[in-house]
């Protein structure tokens, strides 16, 4: 086996990269003891920073748009730079196939499609059967020949990372012996996924008061909007309880103060996938999307639980409900604080 690099071309959503790491743990034993470079946008690069055998990261500033050439050229030559022979696309689309055939790369290996064929060294027909994304990605690598290990994604939050959370969450008033529930209300694909907020400001100040838990909101600064709401609606009596963390960490902190929490309750988003990799039990509310193609992949025996409302039109994998949002209105808040109570 060549110990020259092995770049993998992760895949752009905090979700999908999370559910692709089995996949990439499979790359790296292969491939042992040729170091391992994981290319990634600038958005999830610090994922990978916490990952087990990925030896460096390559953050891309291309996104993909044909009119950004210059970023294209200046991924290519870093991506040359690093003496790669091999690189395994895990996204299907034609602008990660064209970065390595700007680099130079010999070999590229990834599935048949988006009109790419002709700029792969292997194509790997896609399967015919719906898999969940986590199977996807180990589908491809076993078909490159690579012996595939559990579908269990792996994180070593550093401690830094710990230490900088717990003093965020003190300064915004949690004792550390209370016990911590993390909720991610948002989701960036659109409000179908979205829990509802009433439901969820009754879930937070059930907890706060019956449970004296303190409840953490986390999510981007798209969700900030949504997480300052929901806090503002909890009753005062509770509110000092419920902090709100959207648009204020990193990717290392958010994943350590998932690490120090009893729970995580999240629609189906990335924040969902990153903390089942943290080893944190999930209740993980389905409403538009499949959970059967995107459930959270639990490490160990850590729990995770999927919530669904049975409705005839879901999952429509729609953005926005266009009748009245029924899969979502129908999951009460006695339903997910009974499935907290259970993971």
């Amino acid at each position: 086996m060549s110990d020259s690099p092995v770049v993998v071309v992760a895949p752009n959503w905090l979700g999908d990269a999370v559910m692709a790491l089995p996949a990439i743990a499979d790359v790296k034993r292969h491939f042992a003891p040729a170091p391992l470079i994981v290319a990634a946008r600038r958005s999830i690069a610090d994922l990978f920073r916490m990952v087990p055998g990925v030896d460096s990261v390559l953050v891309l500033e291309w996104n993909g748009a044909w009119w950004r050439r210059r970023a294209l050229n200046e991924d290519a030559i870093r991506l040359r730079e690093t003496g790669t022979a091999t690189a395994i696309l895990l996204p299907n689309s034609f602008s990660s196939a064209l970065l390595p055939t700007r680099a130079g790369i010999a070999d590229i290996w990834g599935y048949a499609s988006d009109l790419r064929t002709r700029l792969l060294s292997r194509a790997v027909p896609r399967p015919k059967t719906p898999l969940h994304q986590g199977d996807y990605y180990q589908h491809l690598v076993r078909e490159l020949g690579i012996e595939t290990g559990p579908l269990e994604p792996l994180l070593s939050i550093p401690a830094a990372a710990v230490i900088e959370a717990r003093a965020l969450l003190a300064d915004r008033g949690w004792d550390s012996v209370s016990p911590l529930i993390v909720l991610a209300p948002g989701a960036a694909y659109g409000k179908a996924k979205q829990w509802i907020p009433s439901h969820v400001v009754r879930l937070v100040t059930d907890l706060s008061r019956d449970r004296h838990a303190t409840c953490a909101l986390v999510g981007s600064r798209g969700d900030a909007a949504t997480t300052a709401a929901i806090r503002a609606a909890v009753p005062r009596d509770s509110r000092s309880r419920v902090l709100d963390l959207a648009g204020t960490t990193t990717l290392p902190v958010l994943a350590a103060i998932l690490s120090l929490s009893r729970t995580c309750v999240a629609n189906d988003s990335g924040a969902m996938h990153l903390a089942a990799a943290a080893g944190v039990p999930v209740v993980a509310i389905f409403g538009s999307t499949n959970e059967r193609a995107t459930r959270p992949l639990a490490r160990g025996n850590v729990r995770a639980e999927v919530l669904t409302h049975p409705v005839w039109c879901r999952p429509c994998m729609l953005r926005e409900c266009p009748i009245d949002h029924r899969c979502m209105t129908g999951i009460e808040p006695g339903q997910v604080l009974a499935a907290i109570d259970r993971v």
